[in-house]
């Protein structure tokens, strides 16, 4: 069968190395570099800093980078099964 599972989303995940950075007091940056060395960048704000919370960021951030490791799968799945 011919699909990505979330094992496969989450083993990419888990062999990730992730860096996060916070800019202005209210921006959270994450860099996501997949075991393939690829680098995938998101971020998360708010309005007012004393609404940051890190975890919440990070947690938005995540979920940014599984989308994009959903859709990257797919591709490598498409291209090893249909033709360009």
């Amino acid at each position: 069968m011919n699909t990505v599972t979330q094992e496969q989303v989450s083993e990419v995940i888990s062999g990730s190395t992730f860096v996060w950075e916070m800019y202005f007091g209210k921006t959270l940056v994450g860099l996501c570099q997949l075991p393939s060395g690829f680098v995938l960048v998101e971020s998360s704000s708010c309005v007012d800093p004393t609404n940051f919370s890190f975890e919440i960021g990070k947690d938005i951030i995540m979920e940014r980078f599984a989308n994009k490791i959903w859709e990257l799968e797919g591709y490598t799945l498409q291209s090893k099964v249909g033709k360009l």
